[in-house]
């Protein structure tokens, strides 16, 4: 199995890290390698505490999934097919912020970012995406 590495993950949180500055927004981001183990956690001076865990269980549910975890929030709504499945794995998170990272079209890892809104959110986890 690909794994992310220590290099790449870095990367990954310091471009997050970097959009989440020009939009004036404190954030903790999360870098998950492909067995959902934390591999880098970036936290800036005034992120939010709560948001540390949220960042977390979003890269974990990326990974766990290999989708967007705001697109799995759209399959778990009430009457969806995945509804209640957030209670699942020790608990997920089910909105945007959360989005699989690929290298040569294998998930290797999974990014998650909280701490603004989650329009915010997934906007600064997709610019980490696109560091990798």
């Amino acid at each position: 199995m690909a794994d992310i590495t220590l290099e790449q993950a870095q990367r990954v949180v310091e471009a997050a890290l970097a959009d989440a500055r020009e939009r004036g927004t404190a954030m903790n981001v999360a870098v998950v390698d492909a067995g959902t183990n934390l591999k880098a956690f970036g936290r800036m001076d005034g992120a939010w505490l709560g948001s540390i865990d949220i960042a977390i269980r979003k890269a974990r549910t990326a990974r766990f999934f290999d989708m967007p975890t705001g697109d799995l929030g759209q399959l778990s709504q009430p009457g969806g097919s995945l509804f209640n499945i957030e209670v699942s794995n020790g608990g997920l998170i089910t909105f945007p912020g959360g989005l699989p990272l690929e290298v040569d079209g294998e998930v290797v890892g999974a990014i998650g970012v909280s701490g603004s809104t989650v329009e915010n959110d997934h906007a600064v986890a997709s610019a980490g995406v696109r560091a990798l």
